[in-house]
């Protein structure tokens, strides 16, 4: 993951800045107006996100979305992010983003954005109001679910790995079994 020399001094980029970079192939995301760039994801990574989408999705009741990444998730002008994975109510989304909070959104980390995806996106999503946050590691073979707190600060509420299974009722009823998702068996 790069931080990119974009924005210079006193400058800082938008999410229409962001839209005219040149697709290649890269994850361009906006944070408070600086610009990430990530590598494209390797083989592991895209087996946990299609096959958590495949799960997600069989799962999904009407009235909410599953959508794959990378798909922008927008707050103001200044922020874009584009999670893996995201669940929203289906009217909230649009054919280019979503401008609101998802209800969930899945982070699957990469050599390259681990401490990104963990620290900084984390934050930036607790301070969208995004109720749900997951963060899975296909090479450690683990889950960690955040929930929003009554505070509005995220807490750790799941941290399963190998053959444990996750099991949630938010955003709604599902069970993981992190192998399965792993090595798809």
């Amino acid at each position: 993951m790069t931080l990119t020399g974009w924005p210079s001094g006193s400058e800082s980029m938008t999410v229409r800045d962001l839209a005219a970079i040149p697709d290649d192939g890269r994850r361009h995301e906006l944070i408070d107006g600086v610009l990430y760039v990530s590598p494209a994801p390797g083989l592991r990574h895209q087996h946990a996100v299609f096959r958590l989408y495949g799960l997600l999705e069989s799962g999904c009741p009407p009235g909410m979305d599953v959508v794959g990444g990378p798909f922008a998730v927008r707050s103001g002008d200044r922020v874009e992010l584009r999670p893996d994975l995201v669940v929203g109510r289906a009217e909230d989304f649009t054919d280019a983003d979503l401008p609101v909070p998802p209800l969930l959104a899945v982070e699957v980390v990469s050599p390259s954005t681990g401490i990104h995806d963990r620290v900084t996106k984390k934050a930036v999503y607790e301070r969208m109001g995004v109720p749900d946050y997951w963060v899975i590691d296909p090479v450690a073979l683990s889950l960690t679910a955040f929930e929003t707190g009554e505070d509005g600060r995220y807490r750790r509420v799941a941290e399963v790995a190998g053959e444990e299974t996750f099991e949630t009722s938010r955003p709604f009823p599902v069970r993981v079994r992190l192998e399965a998702l792993m090595n798809g068996r």
